[in-house]
């Protein structure tokens, strides 16, 4: 997908926020709760207005390039990132109904949490011929 980047102070704003979004989404790695796709995603977009270098190397990265590349063509998310991230979630929640004291956090949480699984899992699994096309 090529995107001409912008000139001009506007294109550090695109590249501190592409930089910012990759920073979040590797600290998101190992820090359950904290979603990994949505910030290299962002990352991959903002980079395209700011860095088409940058760009390049998340396209074609081994961890993220597929990742994109499924985004870019058909919104999907795969199976594997799916089941991690409900896993996580998990994890998460199970956390925080042993350490919080305070309920009403807990349920603000699993109903993100919980939407955020909703909308992931609507989400197709597999690129089909036709989007593979466009």
């Amino acid at each position: 997908m090529a995107v001409q980047a912008v000139k001009g102070w506007s294109r550090w704003l695109w590249l501190a926020l592409a930089y910012a979004s990759l920073g979040i989404g590797l600290l998101a790695i190992f820090i359950p709760g904290i979603p990994t796709t949505e910030f290299i995603l962002l990352a991959a977009w903002a980079a395209g207005k700011g860095s088409p270098r940058l760009r390049r190397w998340l396209e074609q990265h081994p961890v993220f390039g597929q990742m994109i590349y499924n985004w870019q063509h058909g919104r999907v998310v795969a199976r594997r990132a799916k089941l991690t991230a409900s896993f996580a979630m998990s994890v998460c929640l199970i956390i925080m109904m042993l350490t919080v004291t305070h309920r009403w956090i807990i349920v603000v949480a699993a109903i993100g949490m919980g939407g955020g699984a909703l909308w992931m899992w609507s989400r197709p699994e597999r690129i089909t011929a036709q989007q593979e096309g466009t």
